[in-house]
């Protein structure tokens, strides 16, 4: 690292302290989003830009949602070959691009495995390692393959913590990624220990409207592609479900130290019923679904 860079590099680390402290929030949380956003912004500027969609926790940042849940990782769907070794290049490729932001991503820590959450659908996990100054950041990006995006990807920009350049890369549509969450906890069932997606898609349907026929293809399009039907009962939605999960939500409420979330969760999972069961029995029914969900929560 050489002098100009080690400048930068102590700069950027005071002005996120400094955001932390006004923020209140952990400078740990503010370095790994930085670290996040960075890598994200060389992503773009490299020949894989276009192979690569963002998802996940960071999409509440670029859908500029007043709330958001930290996170510790970048999820993406890939458009590339899947294979562990080609991943990791595609990562060297990208972290080697020399961005003046104080960062150094180091190629020698890169490691790839596979993942694999559930029966059927496969991924690839990339780890490495970054520095701003003599502070350390822990990199994980997990990417899935052979998932359908509807509405089409669009561009969009990943807000910045600082005055850095924004990447504008490739994301998700709010309504896939609600299908894929509800997928998830439809076949999951009883062993859903996946808090964080009744907590995004209960913050979804409070923050934004939605096209009730967008959301219904959305829905359609991933449970097919998944080969998941949707069952006369939602485990996910009941009485025994919702007692079994309420320390695993407690835990979770305390963790994201957000007032504004109910620390009740038969009420979260209240919410995500009445936005997703209508919707739901549409489609088991085989019939179109052209309510709107407005700002009022409410299907209109």
């Amino acid at each position: 690292m050489n002098r100009g860079t080690r400048n930068i590099a102590a700069s950027v680390r005071q002005k996120l302290k400094n955001q932390a402290n006004k923020g209140k929030r952990p400078f740990a949380e503010l370095l790994q989003y930085y670290a996040m956003e960075r890598f994200l912004y060389r992503l773009t500027q490299s020949k894989h830009a276009g192979l690569f969609i963002l998802k996940g926790a960071l999409m509440l940042r670029v859908w500029q949602s007043p709330q958001f849940r930290p996170t510790m990782d970048i999820d993406m769907l890939g458009k590339t070959s899947n294979e562990i070794d080609s991943i990791c290049a595609q990562v060297a490729d990208i972290i080697a691009i020399d961005i003046d932001d104080g960062l150094v991503f180091d190629p020698a820590t890169i490691r790839g495995e596979r993942i694999k959450e559930d029966a059927d659908y496969e991924g690839v996990r990339v780890r490495f390692i970054g520095t701003l100054e003599n502070a350390r950041v822990n990199m994980q990006i997990d990417i899935g393959f052979g998932d359908i995006i509807y509405p089409e990807p669009i561009e969009a920009e990943l807000p910045t913590l600082l005055d850095s350049p924004a990447p504008r890369l490739l994301c998700y549509s709010r309504e896939s990624a609600i299908a894929e969450k509800f997928e998830a906890m439809i076949k999951l069932g009883a062993l859903n220990s996946r808090m964080k997606d009744f907590y995004d898609i209960w913050l979804l349907s409070r923050q934004f409207e939605f096209d009730g026929a967008e959301l219904a293809e959305a829905i359609r399009l991933t449970l097919e592609n998944r080969e998941t039907e949707i069952p006369e009962v939602i485990t996910s939605f009941t009485d025994e479900f919702i007692k079994a999960k309420d320390k695993q939500w407690a835990a979770f409420h305390k963790r994201i130290g957000q007032e504004h979330v109910p620390a009740d969760f038969a009420e979260v999972v209240a919410g995500v019923e009445a936005f997703l069961q209508p919707v739901a029995m549409a489609l088991s029914a085989g019939e179109p679904f052209f309510r709107k969900w407005s700002i009022s929560n409410s299907w209109v």
